[in-house]
């Protein structure tokens, strides 16, 4: 196995974002409106596959490096945050919406960052509520790109509802990562157990 390969999948993440980007402002007469909802469609469920095979391939083959545990959701946060701006520029997604997702994401990085710094980083591990977030919110993304009717589904519809639940959860998570660091943050220390949540 190829060592950089997981290093290598989550670049192409971060390489594909202009190029998502880039397909809504094509001439019209180059892509028609359903064709780059179509293409920019596939090109998110792309990035999200190779987020699922990069951390997949560094953990059976065990080609984990702190370099790529940094680099991983840095990839993941900008794509979502791109997604999520384009669909704000194409009134798809409310601004309130956009701006609670990417805030609560930097949010918590910074919190993150400032508990490894202490010694208490399994204090804000991915809890059940964070995962849930996630899935709702990259189920809800491709929906809303896509925008038009599939097999007699309203997406458009569908999707709006599920970035709604994602906002919530994001709430909730931010709410619970906080109330969890509050221990180091008010000089409490942290004890060094692993966290269940």
């Amino acid at each position: 196995m190829y060592p950089a390969l997981p290093n290598h999948l989550t670049w192409a993440r971060i390489v594909a974002i202009p190029i998502f980007i880039g397909i809504f402002y094509l001439p019209d007469d180059w892509l028609g409106s359903q064709q780059k909802n179509l293409f920019s469609t596939l090109l998110f469920v792309g990035a999200a596959v190779t987020d699922l095979l990069d951390g997949y391939i560094a953990r059976r083959y065990k080609l984990t490096t702190p370099f790529g545990a940094f680099l991983d959701p840095v990839a993941d946060k900008l794509i979502v945050a791109a997604a999520l701006i384009l669909l704000v520029e194409l009134d798809r997604v409310g601004a309130v919406i956009a701006a609670i997702i990417i805030g609560r994401e930097i949010t918590i990085s910074a919190l993150r960052e400032w508990m490894a710094k202490v010694g208490a980083s399994r204090s804000v591990a991915v809890s059940m509520i964070g995962k849930v977030k996630t899935a709702a919110q990259m189920i809800a993304i491709p929906m809303l790109l896509y925008g038009a009717p599939l097999f007699g589904i309203d997406v458009q519809r569908v999707g709006t509802w599920l970035i709604y639940l994602a906002a919530v959860l994001t709430l909730w998570s931010m709410f619970y990562y906080l109330r969890r660091a509050q221990p180091a943050a008010s000089g409490g220390g942290h004890d060094g157990r692993r966290s269940t949540g």
